[in-house]
């Protein structure tokens, strides 16, 4: 028998994406069995799910149970607090997949309801669910910092590229739809200065789905080399971010800015662009996650300096071998076998019959 926490989970689903730096969230309520009110949020239509929820059961929430997948609100934001409409409504039992990890919620919202005489449960066969369906609003609740997904297109032995000439595509058009959706869950996107000189790339989400805000592309270019008339910046509309240093030509600086792109210089001690100052000032934002799609040797930047949290690689079927072709991470790399970078919590998605993604998440290291 389906559990309506499935239900609820499956409405908050059709909200990543949409809803950013908020949570996804769905909500049924149910009577003698039968669902009569959903509700899921979106960020254009302001309400919160279970505010829809109860509008639509009306009456019937009247001693119904609460279905969601997140702890209801217990704090006054763009709108009054949830915890407070479930009371007002006449809910008997509410059951929840996971706490809230805001820490202007944490088991606040779940402490009126109980204070009101409501039942509350956690369903813990569902946190799991909950948790990776909002994965970077949990992350960024948690650390305070974006959720970085580092993202490659690579070879079975691990290339990204011939050392020659590098028309057409390593994955299939399916995994490059994948991609999208992966765009689309994302805040914001970044990439070298190199991969977009070689490719002049958009780096747009191409899914057409509604989003809460549009996808920050970001460009690490020490030296503002990135063209006045590449795709890029002719494409801006105040969402291309383009990080540069000291070194960088006042005159190319304006030039850029004329055309919309914002310039911040957010130097490193070695005089590049410092990538934990970029998830810093994307935190102050409420950017909530940031995916790379770089070349070589930013992807082992990314690895270096721990600012990634996990990866998300697709893999064809396919070996390009030779020491000249770009492995997924370049640099110094680590020089002894026990000094590799880990991982844990690997999952494996099938693409298509001959291709699939390794996703995992990094063991941080000091």
């Amino acid at each position: 028998m389906r559990n309506f926490l499935e239900d609820a989970l499956d409405l908050a689903a059709q909200g990543v994406g949409r809803v950013s730096p908020n949570p996804a969230v769905g909500a049924v309520v149910v009577r003698d069995g039968v669902i009569v009110g959903r509700g899921m949020h979106t960020w254009a239509g302001v309400k919160h799910a279970e505010v829809l929820a109860l509008e639509e059961a009306g009456e019937r929430a009247q001693g119904a149970t609460l279905y969601l997948n997140l702890e209801p609100c217990s704090h006054q934001g763009r709108t009054p607090p949830c915890a407070n409409a479930v009371i007002a409504a006449g809910i008997k039992r509410v059951v929840a997949a996971m706490e809230d990890p805001n820490p202007q919620v944490r088991g606040a919202g779940f402490a009126l309801l109980k204070d009101a005489g409501i039942e509350v449960e956690i369903d813990p066969d569902f946190t799991a669910w909950a948790t990776d369906l909002n994965d970077a609003f949990v992350h960024f609740m948690r650390t305070g910092r974006p959720l970085v997904t580092l993202k490659a297109a690579l070879t079975l032995d691990g290339k990204i590229a011939a050392p020659e000439d590098n028309q057409g595509w390593i994955t299939s058009e399916a995994a490059r739809a994948h991609v999208q959706v992966l765009r689309h869950r994302s805040d914001a996107i970044l990439t070298g200065i190199g991969t977009v000189l070689a490719d002049d790339c958009l780096l747009t989400d191409r899914t057409g789905d509604e989003r809460s805000r549009p996808l920050l592309r970001i460009v690490l270019d020490s030296q503002l080399r990135i063209p006045a008339e590449s795709k890029m910046v002719a494409s801006c509309r105040n969402d291309v971010l383009v990080v540069t240093t000291s070194a960088a030509s006042a005159e190319r600086r304006r030039r850029l800015e004329a055309k919309g792109v914002r310039v911040e210089v957010l130097e490193g001690a070695d005089g590049r662009a410092d990538l934990g100052a970029i998830t810093a000032l994307l935190a102050k934002e409420k950017y909530l996650s940031l995916m790379i799609e770089a070349g070589s040797r930013v992807n082992w930047a990314v690895l270096e300096s721990a600012i990634a949290d996990k990866i998300y690689f697709y893999y064809a079927p396919k070996i390009l071998g030779g020491t000249q072709s770009l492995p997924v991470a370049g640099g110094a790399g680590r020089r002894r076998r026990a000094d590799a970078i880990l991982f844990h919590n690997v999952k494996l998605h099938p693409i298509t019959a001959n291709e699939f993604a390794v996703e995992a998440w990094l063991d941080k290291w000091v």
